[in-house]
């Protein structure tokens, strides 16, 4: 799917009537052959290039070409109930021209929103803005996936299920994945930031290309940190798991004991032998005391053992 769009003062505005030609920034949204054969043929994109903007396991990098700069970025997925508490990355490929910005990806989202947008000036601006945007798309994830963690250990104290455990095991993943992608796409800001006089920044953007690096760091050392907390919960949880499963079995056989006891007591009394007490008039009454005086004394015990 194709989309055009132009910056016209100061903000980045759809145009359905716009030519490729004649439009500002060119949006392809999982493009089909015809339109990465127009990619490749009428653009001059290098065909493994374009593969690698819609190949979510590709590593970041930049690459210059003679008329354009390539930039491909990792960023995150938009999240889905579906995916189990595991938040992924994907691939986008942005290509700089000199009158353009191509912008190539798999999902469709809304990518020229927030605060940021609302005063481009030039094409540099728009795409070092959409950098921005994905940093910050980080960071929300990372703030969702602490709260998701804060929940899962205030419910999981008491709990002997798989289930929080698995759940834990989904975020340590997602920061896996979140933490490689960000410390990825930091080595290809530097880069870009040495390579910032040939792309032609001036020095508001090298300004904000500087602001880029120290997001994407503080993201960085956001996600070492959550990841190295998930991975301390879940060595407490194996360890609060077995604390509990030992509690459950000591209240079972607790439980087991205590009615074991008295119906000894009363099995014994219950034989079809000749026993003490058969033709008392209450011996019912005796034999349930006994049974009664068997549970105080094992309490009794327990208490003096400490158990």
């Amino acid at each position: 799917m194709q989309r055009t769009y132009l910056i016209k003062n100061g903000k980045i505005t759809e145009d359905e009537a716009a030519s490729a030609s004649s439009c500002d920034i060119l949006l392809f949204v999982d493009p089909t052959s015809s339109e990465q054969r127009y990619l490749i043929d009428h653009l001059r994109i290098d065909e493994h290039t374009l593969a690698s903007s819609m190949d979510p396991e590709e590593l970041p990098r930049l690459e210059t070409e003679p008329d354009h700069t390539a930039l491909i970025l990792n960023r995150p997925r938009n999240y889905s109930g579906k995916e189990q508490l595991v938040f992924k990355v994907a691939s986008m490929g942005m290509f700089l021209f000199k009158d353009k910005l191509v912008i190539v990806m798999t999902e469709d989202i809304p990518l020229f929103i927030g605060k940021r947008f609302n005063n481009v000036l030039s094409l540099h601006d728009a795409f070092l803005k959409i950098i921005y945007n994905a940093i910050a798309h980080y960071l929300e994830h990372l703030r969702v996936i602490n709260m998701i963690t804060e929940e899962i250990e205030d419910k999981m104290t008491g709990s002997v299920d798989n289930k929080y455990l698995i759940n834990l095991f989904s975020l340590e993943k997602s920061l896996v994945y979140y933490l490689s992608a960000i410390t990825s796409n930091g080595f290809v800001f530097e880069k870009l930031r040495n390579f910032s006089g040939r792309i032609g920044f001036d020095e508001r953007c090298r300004e904000m290309l500087d602001d880029i690096i120290i997001e994407n760091t503080q993201s960085q050392k956001q996600a070492e940190i959550y990841s190295s907390i998930l991975a301390g919960l879940m060595d407490a949880r194996a360890s609060i798991v077995n604390n509990n499963l030992n509690l459950l079995m000591k209240r079972l056989n607790v439980i087991t004991i205590w009615i074991m006891v008295p119906t000894f007591v009363v099995s014994a009394f219950s034989m079809n032998v000749m026993i003490p007490l058969q033709g008392h008039p209450h011996a019912f009454w005796m034999v349930m005391g006994l049974a009664m005086m068997s549970v105080w004394l094992t309490a009794i015990y327990w208490k003096h053992r400490n158990w």
